[in-house]
């Protein structure tokens, strides 16, 4: 009956530090690795364990047992590629020595991941964990700390908001905007939280793969989103500058920033549809029927919301001392409104319209097809 005391070291610092080629197979080869390895680095923990694993090997041979020692090493690259040459290296060893049992001998602070792989493929009879005395509750917590920070979730829950609010810190540091820092900090945990608590994460992850497979496919969706964002600034930029803020009502400059913004909105949206149509209609070779409220939607919502808040702008001009009730049934106020209420009808019963025709034609093509 052959005992396996087997030693392992899963970053290989036997490879990397003293260049010694493993599978190391026998005592006066586990010794000499252990020397030359312990001139190098006399402080590594893997030292420690390799000498552990020849002591031991010692006491076993003086119950005159059939023992043998062997070292196997993992790679730099902690993980998956590390794992796969520790098991390959033990199959060498299991190929050159008929193995009943397995006695290993490790640093106790990754045996999760190393007793799985020597347990599919031999009996372990005996775990010896090794380390130095006066940092056992250090290197333990120290593991634990690398294992629960190596957790995905635990990345996106803590370490995204820190590395977040650091640059968002560096970025108006660097712009010497110290000042503002606090505001923008405060304004990017917001923003995280809204994202966290709504669970956008997909929605996110999905428009940012919509930008890049538009510009490697040359969507126009992308080209005039991009158009109707710049738009969309220059236009708050725009009802910022005409809205008068130095009014004593409060309202006043609300209402003129309003409606100041609406058209802008209205291109921007006409903008983003018809990239989409174009970019359907090259997609599908069709129409896109289903399209066509929109810019009827658009043009309506830009005709009545106008009329509504440069009246209400006018009326409030006063306000609290006078409400002026003249601005809603002058000409440009009914205009605007019946111009909007139009547009919607317009829009609703050509959409239905047409909605009706395609679907006939749909359903005609699909009789003609069970037919034939």
């Amino acid at each position: 009956m052959t005992t396996l005391v087997l030693n392992v070291d899963r970053d290989d610092d036997f490879g990397r530090k003293a260049h010694i080629s493993s599978p190391i197979i026998g005592y006066e080869d586990n010794v000499r690795a252990a020397q030359t390895f312990g001139q190098i680095d006399p402080e590594d923990s893997d030292l420690n364990a390799i000498y552990y694993a020849i002591s031991l090997f010692k006491k076993l041979k003086e119950t005159k047992q059939d023992v043998v020692i062997a070292t196997i090493c993992g790679h730099m690259n902690v993980g998956i590629k590390s794992d796969t040459i520790i098991a390959q290296q033990f199959e060498q060893v299991l190929a050159q020595i008929d193995v009943d049992d397995v006695v290993l001998v490790t640093d106790g602070a990754e045996d999760d991941y190393i007793l799985p792989i020597i347990q599919s493929r031999a009996k372990i009879s005996s775990i010896q964990r090794v380390s130095v005395k006066q940092s056992r509750q250090l290197e333990d917590t120290y593991y634990r700390l690398i294992k629960i920070l190596d957790d995905e979730k635990v990345q996106k829950q803590f370490l995204l908001p820190i590395g977040l609010v650091l640059i968002v810190w560096s970025i108006f540091v660097l712009l010497d905007m110290g000042s503002s820092g606090m505001g923008a900090i405060l304004l990017t945990l917001g923003a995280y939280l809204l994202v966290r608590v709504f669970r956008l994460e997909k929605n996110l992850f999905s428009f940012a793969g919509e930008i890049k497979s538009g510009f490697l496919t040359g969507k126009l969706t992308m080209y005039t989103s991009f158009i109707a964002a710049v738009i969309l600034i220059a236009s708050m930029f725009l009802a910022y500058n005409n809205a008068n803020f130095a009014s004593d009502v409060e309202w006043i400059p609300i209402l003129s920033f309003i409606a100041n913004m609406i058209w802008g909105i209205v291109i921007a949206g006409l903008l983003v549809i018809f990239g989409h149509v174009v970019d359907s209609y090259v997609k599908d070779k069709k129409a896109p029927w289903n399209y066509w409220i929109y810019p009827f939607s658009l043009f309506a919502f830009g005709f009545i919301s106008s009329a509504i808040f440069e009246s209400l702008h006018k009326a409030l001009l006063n306000w609290p001392d006078t409400f002026y009730i003249e601005p809603f049934f002058t000409p440009f106020f009914i205009g605007n409104t019946l111009t909007g209420i139009m547009i919607t009808i317009v829009g609703a019963v050509t959409y239905h319209y047409i909605k009706e025709m395609v679907q006939t034609k749909e359903n005609e093509i699909e009789v003609e097809k069970q037919t034939n």
